[in-house]
């Protein structure tokens, strides 16, 4: 395995991250703090527990995991993106380096930036709620799972996107519709039955619950569920970029 490439990638992408300070790690984080101090300060003092935890810290977990979500692809597709869009890339798929090794390097630092923010996010939750986190081993997995899965995801997005508007298709207009009605803000054990059934074909719903449940013990699926809903997502992620490793689909083009 040749190391090099893999940190030279690496450290290339996240170095773009300190020059891009304020989109990449100021924005998200300043947003999600105005969905604490609304939601969980003015709105949440004026509700009542659920599940029996109190409602800032209910929406706790699923903040975190939108922005972790969005980070993810949004790094992920961009780190292969530019490189398509400014034809550099031919210059990373002519040198002596395995398509792995240029997954790990752009996958890793998607993923590093992610879970950054989402520990910041965490880290500044706490200043808003009383947060008790009741299997932190297991919100790591969930975090480090949740991470890897969305930046290969995000990797497969920037492999197939003609243009920046297809590049933020799915982290401005597909990810946050999800996240909202996957459990966010509410149980789906609030809703009509026929409307708990339809959310469970919503696969952030059990990214949600599975993260909320290593912080209250409390979810809306068994967390067991949520992780192999994570296993499968990962597989279909990995069997796509087999595809267009040993075909060249969009990459070489």
């Amino acid at each position: 395995m040749n190391i090099e490439a893999i940190k030279s990638i690496y450290f290339y992408e996240m170095a773009r991250t300190r020059r891009t300070l304020l989109q990449s790690v100021i924005s998200p984080v300043l947003s999600t703090a105005l969905y604490f101090i609304v939601f969980g300060a003015a709105v949440g003092s004026r509700m009542q527990e659920v599940g029996g935890v109190s409602y800032g810290g209910f929406i706790t977990p699923g903040l975190i995991m939108l922005a972790l979500i969005t980070q993810c692809i949004s790094n992920g597709s961009v780190g292969i993106y530019f490189p398509k869009f400014t034809g550099t890339i031919y210059e990373i798929l002519s040198a002596p380096i395995a398509m792995g090794e240029i997954l790990l390097g752009y996958v890793g630092a998607a993923a590093t930036k992610g879970m950054m923010i989402g520990l910041i996010i965490l880290f500044t939750a706490m200043f808003f709620v009383d947060l008790h986190i009741a299997h932190p081993v297991l919100m790591l997995l969930f975090m480090v799972l949740t991470a890897v899965t969305f930046s290969l995801a995000g990797f497969i997005i920037g492999v197939l996107a003609k243009n920046f508007e297809q590049l933020n298709l799915v982290p401005s207009l597909v990810v946050p519709p999800l996240t909202f009605l996957g459990g966010t803000f509410y149980s789906i054990d609030m809703l009509p039955p026929f409307w708990r059934a339809v959310s469970h074909l919503n696969p952030v719903l059990y990214l949600v619950s599975g993260f909320r449940w290593s912080f209250f013990e409390v979810s809306d699926v068994h967390p067991m569920i949520s992780v192999a809903m994570i296993g499968v997502f990962l597989a279909v992620c990995m069997a796509v970029l087999t595809f267009i490793f040993r075909t060249g689909y969009k990459l070489r083009a």
